[in-house]
């Protein structure tokens, strides 16, 4: 079968790839760049466990061809922390125990990091429709919601003392 190259910057590196045309993005993550934070679940883009950010927009990573995401920036769970220090989101569902079992945190993070980057004063009800599309079997949703909103207003203040202004 054919290869293509692929060349696609993920958590601001960048790699290229030989692929066959219908490796999906998921397995590019995990097998070929090592990044297993990226699970892998219903394997139809209905749960959202694999979800990752294309150029700031979420998409299912399991239904995904990485020829589809040549040369789009992607953003995976584990581009969130800058080394040691973990990112609002990853601080907050830890704090308001957002995560139980843990398998869908990672496409529940980079959800809730678009959300959140799209709208930094973003509602509990907005949080919830927001992550609907992404499935949880262990949390009922409440600690993961409260953890969102907590991360955006934190984000909204670390962004207000970085520039001086008033949030």
């Amino acid at each position: 079968m054919d290869r293509h190259d692929v060349t696609l910057t993920v958590n601001g590196r960048t790699s290229t790839v030989s692929v066959e045309p219908r490796k999906l993005l998921v397995d590019v993550l995990r097998e070929d760049l090592g990044l297993t934070g990226t699970h892998v679940g219903c394997e139809h883009g209905v749960c959202g466990t694999c979800t990752v950010l294309r150029d700031g927009e979420s998409i299912r990573s399991c239904t995904t061809f990485a020829v589809q995401v040549d040369g789009a920036e992607i953003r995976t769970v584990e581009g969130l922390a800058k080394g040691a220090e973990l990112h609002p989101l990853q601080d907050e569902f830890w704090d308001k125990q957002g995560l139980q079992c843990g398998y869908c945190t990672p496409g529940m993070l980079m959800r809730a990091c678009e959300i959140i980057e799209g709208n930094p004063d973003v509602t509990h009800d907005q949080v919830r429709e927001g992550i609907a599309s992404n499935l949880c079997r262990c949390t009922g949703y409440q600690f993961i919601t409260e953890a969102v909103c907590a991360a955006a207003a934190r984000m909204k203040a670390d962004s207000a003392e970085t520039t001086g202004a008033q949030a």
